[in-house]
């Protein structure tokens, strides 16, 4: 707070509001600033302070005792922090606090009992910490307590009694916690109540009968993944009021009463449960929702509802946008009138029948349509394509018949066709591959489809899976499925495809299945397959190959490739059992002026060659002597000692961009051309920086990848003093260097700089590639050494750069994986927190030292913690701290400034939480790489091209171009695009 200064009355600073009377602190709002560091004590010398706004920051430490000496403060909102430690009981001495909002911090330890003194307390808020123990007694001494949420803590106690005397109270939220025990009957006395959720805890037992009637004004009432069994009461539909109705994952039985009085429900939620008896008139509690006009989702999944679905379903509610009623015993047709606002239908797992009716043409809003294993017949309309707004369709496991209506290809948001296990004929329509992105995959496979693959199959260039399985297409396989380069998964077994694998598939790198087999396929298995790292299954069974298995990649693995049903197959790994290929012999019987014809050519065609070969070799040997410092045939800048001078303004302070264990490093800008460089300049009196140029110069004159920053050139000899000089010369990176982003360092009038999820990700798959190319991809493997965020640069695209090669070791000897069982001389190498354990008990360099490093780069990238913290000491490491809150606590260690975006207010936290459950599943998945790239056992740690697939697989889950689990397609809707 550069703008706290004496220059000003403190009653003028920002955030400050003073008394008109007596110039005394009143209010201080500090919210949305984010700041950082502890509160101070002396916030407890405001005496006349009222209100405390210190929410939506990056406060950490502990709440100060001290602010028990603010006996006028009347409302604390600490919300949205780092805060943590206990809850001080000094906290009661506020005699007239009303509202305390402290959620989303690291809070431990009870709520303490004392608070129950706080007579006019009228909110608390704690949720998103890790609060144990129970509710005090004491908190039904709180008479005008309104608002209790103490969601997502570890509170482990049976359903507190003294919630049951708080008359006032209209807003309770106990959810995701481990409550145990049943509602005791005094809870019907809450008659204002109007939100109730206790979801997700271990509640158990029936819901009251007169439920309904004990709260009037009840408008949110969510009890969801408990253990309530019975029946739903009748008395429900006496709570007029309620608008979100959610049982969904109980043990309910029965059947479900009326809900005629519910004229204002908008949200239906009873799935996971077991309702109904799969009889004819399970669902007639359907038909009394007719007065609920706002009705907007209705989601029944998973019981055992039998019967029909009444034809005028959606005519209750013009407003009715999702609709999940999979996993019943629902049977009879699809309604379809009325549905206009439709988003959502997802019917899996039902006995419905009949063709699929015209009329679904007119639901232009409908983005997911899951209609799999059914019984419905008859052909796909051609209307279908009037659905314009469709993301994803599954109609797989179903009797439909005739050809896919080429008018699907108007559907051009489709991110996912399923149409497998049918009887569907005729040819792949072209139209079909025209302009829809099928990103996450097309399974066209159990028909009888024929035909060739249309060569319009080359502009799915973001398709991440292709079934064709057990068709009869035939034809070969086309080059221009080499243009689908995200491909992930390839299945074209049991066709007639015939003829050899185009050599232009090669551009499949990200293969991790491909499935040949039972084709006529011919010609030989290509060598390319070898260099597909991520290829983890492989079938070419039953096809006509021949010749001989390539031994690299894939083949090495005999679990992982098929090849049997192919005759002419030699070589391959020992476990194949094939025989070995044979030389080629020269036929007999050649005559003797044959064979003299044949030694003559071949004298004169070696001596020729050796001539070209001595030719070619002195001819190099002059151009080295004319250029010894060209990098890969280009001539490089010649910079002496003086221009560098010039270009860093005489290495001039103001220059410096930044110091290193060997030097330090200056903006500078060349003459005439203007070019803004990075030069570091070695400090030769630092033990080994002269080991570290070397091994620079080397690193980088054999080095060349778009994700290691480019070396100009260098710079060795004298300055003016006459003391050696030796420099490197780089591109600038204009964004600077990682760790700046990760950790700024701000002037009091500097806006802070961050990175959002998909640009660490982005840069996180960046420095992978790099480790990439330098583990698997050079002539002779290379080891950095020293990965670390202020190693990892960003140009103006904010692609991630490598850099800082002083400490690169060469694997001449091969030294691929981990080296535990080898010793070295050698000191500790790399940069404190990021070396690997191994390395400090004498272990070789190795390719797995840097995995480790890469590790804990990301948990940093992402933490926002280095691993040299002060908070890491005894067993606690930043690879434990993440570790130990994976899964369930990890929005507890998230850097709060990718943490704030996942709380932004909404009135509906359950839709504000499911547009955040893929932001939260992406952190997880890109935690536990983390934690299995910095396991302490080298043999436990990923090797690098997972690394780079998995990074990519989460990009790609996060950019909406997964495979969602049927569970979560309304958050894939949701992120594709959908409205809610």
């Amino acid at each position: 707070m550069g703008a706290w200064n004496s220059t000003l009355h403190f009653c003028q600073w920002y955030g400050v509001r003073c008394g008109r009377k007596h110039q005394r602190v009143t209010i201080v709002n500090l919210s949305s600033l984010e700041l950082s560091g502890s509160i101070s004590p002396y916030v407890g010398n405001l005496s006349f302070l009222k209100k405390l706004f210190l929410y939506n920051n990056s406060f950490n430490g502990e709440i100060p005792t001290e602010i028990g000496h603010l006996r006028r403060l009347q409302n604390l909102y600490l919300h949205n922090n780092s805060i943590g430690g206990r809850i001080p009981a000094s906290i009661s001495n506020c005699s007239n606090l009303g509202y305390f909002t402290s959620y989303n911090n690291n809070l431990v330890g009870r709520i303490p009992a004392r608070i129950g003194s706080l007579l006019k307390l009228k909110a608390i808020a704690v949720a998103g910490n890790h609060l144990t123990g129970d509710l005090p007694p004491s908190l039904g001494n709180l008479s005008s307590l309104q608002e209790i949420n103490v969601q997502e803590n570890n509170f482990h106690v049976s359903f507190p009694d003294a919630l049951c005397k708080l008359m006032n109270l209209r807003i309770l939220d106990l959810s995701i916690n481990q409550f145990l025990g049943t509602i005791p009957p005094s809870f019907l006395n809450l008659s204002l109540i109007e939100v109730i959720d206790i979801s997700i805890n271990s509640l158990e037992g029936s819901l009251p009968l007169n439920l309904g009637n004990s709260f009037p004004n009840l408008q949110f009432f969510s009890i969801v993944g408990n253990h309530f069994s019975g029946s739903i009461p009748m008395s429900i539909s006496n709570a007029s009021s309620l608008e979100l109705f959610q049982l969904n994952e109980n043990n309910f039985t029965g059947r479900v009463p009326s809900l005629q009085k519910l004229h204002r429900l908008m949200r239906l939620t009873i799935a996971g449960n077991n309702l109904g008896s799969g009889k004819a008139d399970d669902l007639e509690f359907l038909s009394t929702l007719s007065n609920a006009t706002n009705l907007q989702a209705l989601i029944i999944n998973e019981n055992n509802f039998g019967g029909k679905l009444p034809e005028q379903l959606c005519s209750f509610s013009e407003k009715l946008q999702m609709i999940f009623i999979d996993e019943n015993q629902i049977f009879g047709n699809i309604p379809t009138r009325n549905c206009v606002s439709l988003e959502i239908l997802v019917a899996n797992d039902n006995y419905l029948s009949g063709p699929i009716p015209s009329s679904i043409g007119k639901l232009i809003n409908l983005g997911i349509l899951y209609l799999k294993h059914n019984d419905l017949s008859g052909s796909i309309p051609s209307t279908i394509g009037n659905m314009t707004s469709l993301l994803q369709m599954d109609l797989s496991h179903n009797k439909l018949q005739g050809m896919i209506p080429p008018s699907l290809g108007n559907c051009k948001k489709l991110i996912r066709l399923d149409l497998s296990y049918n009887n569907l004929s005729g040819p792949m329509p072209p139209q079909l591959f025209g302009s829809s992105p099928l990103s996450i995959g097309l399974d066209l496979s159990r028909n009888q489809l024929s035909g060739s693959i249309p060569s319009e199959i080359g502009n799915l260039t973001n398709m991440g899976r292709l079934y064709l399985s057990k068709n009869v297409l035939s034809g070969v396989i086309p080059k221009d499925l080499s243009s689908c380069t995200s491909l992930e998964y390839l299945y074209m077994d049991a066709n007639l495809f015939q003829g050899s694998v185009p050599s232009s598939l090669s551009s499949l790198r990200g293969l991790r299945e491909l499935n040949l087999s039972h084709n006529l396929l011919s010609g030989n298995i290509p060598e390319f397959l070898e260099e597909f790292h991520t290829l983890k299954l492989l079938d070419l069974s039953y096809n006509n190959f021949e010749g001989t298995i390539p031994l690299e990649g894939v083949f090495k693995n005999v679990t992982a490739i098929s090849i049997e049903g192919n005759k002419n197959l030699c070589g391959g790994i020992p476990e194949l059992g094939l025989p070995p290929c044979k030389l080629q012999q020269p036929k007999r019987g050649l005559t003797i002026t044959l064979k003299i014809i044949i030694s003559t050519v071949s004298v004169v065609t070696g001596a020729t060659v050796l001539l070209i070969c001595l030719l070619m070799r002195l001819s190099r040997k002059r151009k080295r002597d004319q250029s010894s410092s060209s990098f890969h045939g280009k001539e490089l800048l010649k910079l002496s000692y003086q221009n560098l001078l010039k270009a860093t303004n005489g290495f001039s302070s103001d220059n410096l961009i930044g110091t290193g264990s060997f030097g330090s490093v200056y903006k500078g800008i060349l003459d005439p051309e203007g070019t803004i460089v990075a030069v570091k300049v070695f400090n030769l009196m630092c033990r080994g920086a002269i080991k570290s140029f070397v091994a620079e110069c080397e690193a980088l004159r054999n080095l060349r990848h778009r994700n290691l920053v480019k070396i100009l050139t260098t710079c060795s000899g004298v300055n003016y003093q006459g003391d050696d000089f030796k420099a490197l010369v780089y591109e600038f990176m204009v964004n600077g260097s990682l760790d700046s982003w990760l950790h700024p360092a701000l002037g009091s009038d500097e806006v802070p700089r961050t990175l959002d999820i998909l640009q660490r990700l982005n840069i996180g798959i960046d420095v992978a590639c790099a480790l990439e190319y330098l583990h698997l991809h050079c002539e002779t493997p290379v080891v950095h050494s020293d990965l670390k965020p202020s190693n990892v640069l960003l140009d103006e695209n904010m692609t991630g750069r490598l850099s800082d090669f002083g400490l690169v070791k060469f694997l001449s000897d091969g030294i691929l994986g981990n080296s535990t069982d080898q010793s070295s001389s050698f000191g500790l190498r790399g940069t404190i927190g990021y070396c690997p354990p191994e390395y400090g008990v004498g272990s070789k360099t190795s390719t797995s030292g840097d995995i480790f490093s890469f590790g804990i780069l990301l948990l940093e990238m992402f933490s926002g913690k280095r691993p040299t913290d002060e908070m890491f000491k005894e067993n606690l490491s930043l690879h434990n701290f993440v570790k130990r809150a994976l899964p369930e606590q990890v929005t507890e260690i998230i850097d709060p400034n990718l943490f704030q975006a996942r709380f932004s207010v909404h009135h509906n936290d359950n839709l504000r939480n499911r547009r955040n459950d893929m932001f939260i599943e992406c952190l997880i998945s890109i935690f536990k790489i983390g934690l299995s790239c910095s396991a302490e056992s080298p043999q436990e740690r990923m090797n690098i091209s997972d690394i780079v697939a998995q990074l990519s697989s989460i990009k790609n889950k996060f950019l909406g171009a997964q495979l969602p689990r049927e569970r979560e397609v309304a958050d894939a809707f949701l992120l594709a695009g959908g409205q809610s």
